[in-house]
């Protein structure tokens, strides 16, 4: 079972959404459930709480399906304007891809993991702690 915030589902959909017709490909990574205040899971479940946003800091071209300029993460949010929704071969080789397509909306997100198996994905309604931004 995968875990996401509601938070970060929404911001994904209205990125995708604001993107479209254009594909969007966005690096996604977790917090241990315990870090988020609310969550009743095992504290060591990782859910998918942040993002890094697509473009920043110049980052490079997609290499074989890798943004090498995008640290390490824990799971790849990519958006198909035309479908499917399903990973395809131009997609991340993350071990979790989260694929969504239009309308943009809940009922067209899913999970999958390297080999396109669909996952099962739970959205929570916790937040995590608020970080200030320290430029």
């Amino acid at each position: 079972m995968l875990y996401l915030t509601r938070g970060l589902v929404t911001v994904l959909l209205e990125m995708a959404s604001d993107r479209d017709p254009e594909s969007l490909t966005v690096a996604l990574v977790t917090q241990p459930a315990g870090d988020l205040d609310g969550c009743t899971l095992d504290p060591a479940q990782p859910v998918f709480t942040e993002f890094y946003l697509p473009d920043a800091a110049g980052s490079l071209d997609a290499v074989f399906g890798m943004d090498i300029g995008t640290p390490d993460s824990d799971g790849r949010f990519v958006s198909h304007p035309d479908g499917p929704l399903d990973v395809t071969v131009t997609d991340d080789f993350h071990s979790v891809v989260f694929v969504a397509v239009p309308p943009y909306d809940r009922d067209s997100l899913a999970a999958f993991d390297r080999s396109g198996t669909e996952l099962p994905l739970t959205v929570l309604d916790v937040e995590p702690d608020e970080v200030p931004f320290e430029g």
